[in-house]
């Protein structure tokens, strides 16, 4: 049984969002506040946790920062905020997806079904395909590690995709609409803006200088393409 965090200071919503995971099959335990959740979140019980951004003690900006520093499990934001620097925010600092309350609770069981499915796909498969090697850029399947000039740089487990993808394919254009449905493969429920956060994440993380990147160019109204 997959285990769920719910970190919500709203008793009523985190109620409602227990009750639907759990007759989904779910294992639900639930915080009431930023402090609290991170703890929780930080024990190695969880599978995915739900979390929201407006939190006492600590905000969920933070809890989500702080989990990523540490774990690599989906997270996925449950805000009443609508906006979109609120969202960028929130990926940028390494959540997984977000959810805008109200919101249909069969949406949000669907969103962690997608999510924990997709994140047993990727750590459960080793590729087995050589290393990636690109003008001092380093990527291995294997061990999912990237080096820049021999130096580790850490992506999330989705940076990694991402970049693993494009990397794959050296100089072929792709659409952000394709790469959301080809790394997320919840393109229905998602918002492809969550790709714009993700490539300048990796970017910031393996560019010398991100503002004129070598190694993932932007062609404006097609898409992204690594450069060989």
């Amino acid at each position: 049984m997959k285990s769920i965090l719910v970190i919500e200071d709203d008793a009523t919503i985190s109620e409602l969002q227990r009750d639907y995971l759990e007759i989904n099959g779910f294992e639900v335990k639930v915080a009431a506040d930023g402090e609290a959740g991170l703890t929780m979140s930080l024990s190695g019980m969880y599978d995915l946790v739900i979390l929201d951004l407006m939190l006492p003690k600590m905000n969920g900006f933070e809890v989500c920062k702080k989990i990523r520093e540490k774990q690599d499990i989906p997270i996925l934001i449950v805000t009443s905020r609508h906006e979109d620097i609120d969202v960028i925010r929130g990926l940028g600092l390494g959540a997984d997806d977000y959810i805008t309350k109200p919101f249909k609770p069969a949406e949000l069981v669907a969103r962690v079904k997608a999510h924990l499915a997709r994140y047993e796909r990727l750590v459960g498969v080793k590729d087995t395909k050589n290393m990636i090697s690109i003008r001092g850029l380093s990527i291995d399947p294997d061990t999912r590690k990237v080096f820049v000039n021999d130096e580790e740089t850490i992506l999330t487990t989705k940076e990694f995709d991402l970049l693993y993808f494009l990397a794959s394919h050296p100089n072929k254009v792709f659409s952000k609409e394709h790469l959301f449905e080809r790394i997320w493969g919840i393109d229905a429920l998602g918002d492809i803006q969550t790709v714009t956060v993700h490539i300048r994440k990796i970017r910031e993380k393996i560019e010398k200088d991100s503002a004129n990147p070598v190694y993932i160019e932007t062609l404006w109204g097609a898409g992204y393409r690594c450069r060989s």
